[in-house]
């Protein structure tokens, strides 16, 4: 819960008491730090699916007074697979955010949805 959830080690602590379970806060921080950061990865890990269906969309934002556009790419169940922010919002930065995209996926997807912007 440690990991998974923005929780304070004596809060994990009050949940699993109120499971029955009697622990130290201690003893919670003592296993986060054994067996948390394999757990962690795994829960950051998602095999890619050519089934998986890809949201991409891109925000706009200011960085020392010029416009940067953040370029995001979300599978269908919430999770951030790619992001870059660029300066520029064209048919070449799109490209450049699916190429990483395919590269760190392994495989494209089957469906792509955007907000259809031309880019």
């Amino acid at each position: 819960m440690y990991y998974r959830f923005p929780l304070s080690l004596r809060l994990v602590e009050e949940m699993l008491l109120e499971r029955g379970m009697v622990v130290s806060y201690e003893t919670v921080r003592r296993w986060a730090l054994k067996f948390g950061p394999a757990y962690a990865h795994r829960l950051r890990r998602k095999k890619p699916n050519r089934r998986d269906i890809w949201h991409l969309d891109e925000v706009v934002g200011t960085i020392s007074g010029k416009k940067h556009w953040l370029w995001r790419a979300v599978d269908q169940d919430g999770y951030v697979l790619d992001e870059i922010v660029q300066s520029r919002r064209d048919t070449k930065a799109a490209k450049r955010l699916l190429k990483r995209l395919v590269k760190k996926q392994g495989c494209p997807s089957r469906r792509m949805i955007t907000d259809k912007l031309g880019s």
